[in-house]
């Protein structure tokens, strides 16, 4: 029998709902197909919503790669030819067992109407087949769950890897906005320090006007290295995530900027599709199927087992003896071929069946509790996301507007320190409150961006499972 478990026929990574990224085309050139043995797995990558300025690497670009470079990725899918070798060895059970010997020798001694040495060769074969065992049907399973097993250990490290591919990517065009906010800032309080030493010379301002716009323009230099540092970082990461070595390539630099799209959810219908459609899930599941195919192996000991056999001799010479041969009749007399069956049972095991049976047992229990975790965190995953998504939306709309009124003061209290109308400390203390509400709000971009990644990745959105009655992915938005 064989097993009844759905196989995974096509694996699709799909662009989000929330139009995150908007499509540059629906097909995916061929020979960036990823395979699963000899299934393909065809590929909708996330494309960004972003302008496409030259050398520089998009979103889908980045994905792209990460499926074709990634280490994790690449040991994944070396893993599906382990499995399908450790598939042959469990059908093995079932298969004839066909084995060919040719022992030869001299013999020599003496026997009644018998002398002189002999030499001698005798060709021998056995076929062995199994009638009946019950491990027989198991072990076919148990190999073909292996090669299950092998799928969505490769499924599960390319949403893994994707998925920090594609956190690395945001991270990069967060930390690059966020130095590019900084240095502009730096850049304005520069001019601000130039425009006091001026004032100075023609006596309309006193040195202390100078000092406060030095410290102010000193105070950004920090915060402007530390946004480079962390642009690098990502930088690295998004590297590493993509196969690339970075001390033989340059660094990628990401194409674009985060955008901010309102976003709805729905969290009841979608804890129940991700309970169905996450590979990891999958993965436990056939964990616990494996473990009970395993405690049936091992239980089949149990019961009676009878094989088959058919030996054949074929002998030249006649007058050979027989190992262990004491009279005549009992030596070689020509070539023979015999038919017989081999029936055993265990009757006793003196625990020795029973022990293994339970610790298999134990095993399969305790990845059905693994399973059941898995499964009851997705219900309180996903709210929290869902939560999380809101309350930043809020957050952005807040600080939109805050933004704006902050850059409008800025530039009416920026005209002003020009002409000596209000003091440099004010000026200060605008100018920091317009860089916080600005890098606040690129935050809450880049975390909602964030969120719904980690919601693409909690719902399965990364990939979905086709069995082989599915409609074809050519109808697929």
């Amino acid at each position: 029998m064989r097993s009844k478990f759905p196989e995974p026929v096509a694996v699709a990574l799909k662009a989000t709902r929330y139009q995150l990224v908007r499509p540059a085309g629906r097909a995916v050139a061929a020979d960036k197909q990823l395979q699963v043995v000899s299934l393909p797995i065809f590929v909708l990558v996330l494309i960004a919503s972003f302008v496409h300025p030259a050398h520089a690497i998009t979103l889908r670009e980045v994905l792209r790669t990460t499926l074709d470079r990634n280490p994790e990725i690449l040991q994944a899918k070396s893993g599906l030819e382990q499995a399908a070798g450790q598939r042959l060895v469990f059908r093995s059970v079932a298969w004839p067992d066909f084995e060919v010997g040719v022992p030869a020798g001299v013999q020599y001694g003496h026997r009644s109407g018998e002398s002189g040495v002999k030499g001698f060769a005798v060709g021998r074969a056995n076929l062995e087949q199994t009638l009946f065992n019950m491990v027989v049907p198991h072990s076919l399973r148990r190999g073909d769950i292996e090669v299950l097993i092998a799928q969505q250990q490769l499924n599960v490290a390319v949403v893994q890897q994707l998925h920090a591919a594609r956190l690395a990517f945001y991270a990069a065009l967060y930390n690059r906005s966020l130095e590019a906010i900084r240095s502009e800032q730096q850049q304005k309080l520069r001019e601000n320090l130039s425009t006091q030493k001026n004032r100075l010379e023609a006596g309309l301002a006193d040195r202390s006007a100078v000092t406060s716009a030095t410290i102010l323009a000193d105070e950004m230099v920090p915060q402007t290295e530390g946004a480079q540092r962390a642009y690098r970082n990502a930088q690295l990461n998004l590297a590493q995530a993509m196969g690339i070595d970075p001390a033989g390539s340059s660094l990628p630099q990401p194409d674009g900027e985060l955008k901010f799209v309102p976003t709805q959810v729905d969290v009841e219908g979608e804890i129940a599709a991700a309970l169905q459609r996450r590979a990891d899930l999958k993965l436990a599941r056939l964990f616990v199927h494996a473990a009970n195919e395993d405690e049936r192996i091992i239980a089949a000991d149990y019961y009676p087992a009878i094989v088959g056999s058919i030996p054949a001799e074929y002998v030249p010479v006649t007058g050979i003896h027989r190992q262990g041969s004491t009279s005549k009749t009992q030596d070689f007399i020509g070539s023979e071929v015999r038919e017989k069956a081999v029936y055993t049972w265990r009757v006793i095991d003196n625990g020795k069946v029973g022990g293994a049976v339970l610790r298999a047992r134990a095993a399969r229990q305790q990845n059905e509790l693994t399973c059941r975790k898995l499964e009851a965190n997705v219900t309180r995953e996903l709210p929290r996301i869902a939560n999380n998504i809101e309350a930043i939306a809020a957050r952005e709309k807040s600080l939109a507007s805050a933004t704006a009124a902050a850059e409008e003061s800025a530039q009416t209290v920026k005209e002003n320190v020009t002409s000596g109308l209000v003091s440099p400390f004010e000026y200060r203390v605008t100018q920091n409150g317009y860089l916080r509400t600005k890098s606040g709000l690129l935050d809450a971009i880049y975390q909602h961006n964030v969120a719904l990644a980690e919601w693409d990745r909690a719902t399965g959105r990364y990939f979905q499972f086709f069995d082989e009655t599915a409609a074809p992915r050519n109808s697929a938005k």
